[in-house]
């Protein structure tokens, strides 16, 4: 039987402000900064980033130790439970050693393969955005706003964000690109919140992670967008991802990064 997400709602906003309390000492503050990538490729760590996953995983295990958990910095902890806590500490973390706004700590629920719960929290400004798997909001200063997305048939109406793609799919992107109204680069999970609240039409990235979807997949289709792979595939594990406020315009998106 499938759960009720809004049981385990208040847990998960306190998991996102004891990652907030864990992040922000180390925000707009000198901080050393490792490369995951080595010499393939720049992927910066910080302590914030580290403190912050390791903060939820204390109180998961405290809390619900049967429950796996799946991790950006500590990978997979298996448990004996259907459901799983999948979390991104900061998403944007070459944003947060910058000094800049578009970053946030990303936390779902899945239940099996599917995330049935996500939240995205930014501790600095005090927003929170969130999804079920029947309804999306964002909240800020106790103010609840819901989400809906917008309208867009047409491709040459729509506002395109990306954060990063690969250089193999440059040209795919860039065929959407050019016939899009509006292109915006960086902005991470923040690109897939908004588009949910229905400022932004199109979102489109690859290389991503499992870790980086699932938070954000219940706000977008919860709030009536659509988003897959870009082959139209079950987008959960991550890859090549394009996410739309308007199923109509998702359908022309898939057509011409197929091309």
């Amino acid at each position: 039987m499938s759960i009720d997400p809004n049981e385990y709602l208040p847990f998960a906003l306190r998991l996102a402000e004891l990652a907030g309390a864990a992040i922000l000492p180390h925000f707009r503050r000198a901080i050393a900064v490792e490369n995951k990538g080595g010499d393939a490729y720049f992927d910066p760590v910080t302590v914030a980033d580290r403190a912050a996953e390791q903060a939820i995983r204390d109180e998961l295990q405290r809390v619900y130790p049967n429950h796996g958990i799946y991790g950006e910095e500590q990978g997979r902890t298996v448990g004996d439970s259907a459901l799983t806590w999948v979390l991104d500490p900061i998403d944007g973390t070459r944003a947060f050693i910058l000094g800049q706004l578009h970053w946030g700590t990303l936390i779902a629920l899945d239940e099996g393969p599917r995330p049935v719960l996500g939240i995205m929290h930014q501790p600095y400004v005090a927003e929170t955005f969130v999804g079920t798997s029947n309804a999306a909001w964002w909240q800020r200063n106790g103010e609840k706003h819901q989400m809906h997305t917008r309208a867009c048939t047409r491709l040459e109406d729509a506002a395109v964000c990306t954060t990063h793609v690969l250089t193999e799919d440059r040209s795919a992107f860039d065929r959407v690109a050019a016939k899009a109204r509006l292109v915006r680069y960086g902005g991470d999970c923040y690109n897939y919140c908004l588009l949910a609240a229905g400022l932004i039409d199109v979102v489109i990235e690859s290389g991503l992670q499992a870790y980086d979807v699932h938070a954000v997949a219940p706000m977008i289709e919860s709030a009536g967008g659509i988003m897959t792979t870009w082959s139209g595939d079950f987008p959960h594990d991550g890859g090549q991802i394009v996410a739309a406020g308007d199923p109509r315009l998702h359908e022309q998106l898939l057509r011409v990064l197929a091309r």
